[in-house]
């Protein structure tokens, strides 16, 4: 969803910073508020060209205090892996310019291009793409950088997870037991960190949500070198949480069917995709919050903890 605004909502030293950016004769004629994002504010914004027509670019600003003092690193990460992918066949956006300590807009910026498509969050037509996103994330752990990312990283503790009210206190407890003991080793792989429904987008065909494809994936600020289950977990609880536990315990195996390889043993299955739920109980109030914005008006943070605290059982349960 946009909400249309005008380009001088673009704050002065933003707008002149974009400016110099473009061709001769361009100039922003319009900026759009993208809804969703958390970590960023994000606009698209519409470039009058000499010849009377139009392209658009992506700002995203980091604009929150906390997200502020983070901007640096995830913009380096970002700038890396959009200078990486080109000619990788994983379809990002291309990076136009890039200020990362606000040296000269008012915050951390990302100037980009444009992908075509749009994020679909709907449950109809989820069992057609849940295929789809997991060959996009087969084709993302099959990039092969000259230099690795830095290490993937997970902060959630026991002392950190958030255990919804009235949630299964046996579950819960059962799964902070997993996560209390060590990693397992794993084979690295390229990932994406935050690959789930919000940042793909697709293009729907007329013919309706059967003729779904990719058209592209954004947000490439957290990429790092770790197991590819980590990256699969993570699409799963966002798909368990947007569309029910059944979808979260879906897509490991659309995963695979692409082609994936996840680890051998189940237990250290378990253990990413139950690390993955347990890092979403942190988070379950901003990212309802910004699904809601993105039009699942549905998606309280209530009915989202429910829907967590039903996958986290069902992990236990079936993978326990």
């Amino acid at each position: 969803m946009t909400i249309h605004d005008e380009a001088t909502a673009v704050r002065p030293l933003t707008l002149a910073w974009v400016s110099r950016q473009l061709d001769v004769g361009e100039r922003v004629v319009r900026a759009e508020a993208l809804r969703g994002g958390v970590t960023a504010e994000m606009r698209r914004l519409t470039i009058g060209r000499r010849d009377g027509g139009t392209r658009e670019l992506v700002l995203r600003s980091y604009v929150d205090p906390f997200y502020v003092g983070l901007a640096e690193d995830a913009l380096a990460r970002e700038v890396g892996a959009l200078t990486l992918l080109p000619g990788t066949g994983v379809l990002a956006p291309g990076l136009v310019a890039v200020d990362p300590t606000a040296a000269h807009c008012e915050y951390p910026s990302l100037l980009m291009t444009r992908l075509p498509g749009r994020m679909v969050l709907d449950d109809e037509g989820v069992t057609a793409r849940v295929p789809l996103l997991a060959r996009q994330l087969v084709a993302i752990h099959a990039v092969r950088p000259a230099e690795r990312p830095r290490k993937y990283v997970t902060l959630t503790t026991a002392d950190t997870v958030v255990v919804p009210k009235g949630a299964d206190a046996a579950a819960w407890a059962a799964a902070i037991d997993v996560i209390s003991g060590p990693a397992p080793r794993c084979e690295g792989r390229f990932l994406h960190r935050d690959f789930h429904p919000g940042n793909v987008l697709f293009d729907v065909a007329p013919s309706g949500p059967a003729g779904a494809r990719i058209t592209g994936v954004v947000d490439w600020a957290a990429t790092s070198w770790g197991p590819a289950d980590l990256d699969v977990a993570h699409c799963s609880v966002n798909l368990a949480l947007l569309h029910g536990p059944a979808w979260g315990l879906r897509f490991p195996e659309a995963y695979e069917e692409a082609g994936g390889v996840l680890a051998a043993a189940a237990s250290e299955r378990r253990y990413w995709l139950v690390r993955d739920a347990l890092a979403a109980s942190e988070e379950v109030r901003s990212v309802s919050r910004g699904w809601r914005e993105a039009g699942r008006t549905e998606l309280t943070t209530r009915v989202a903890e429910q829907r967590l605290d039903a996958y986290v059982t069902t992990l236990m349960d079936t993978l326990g």
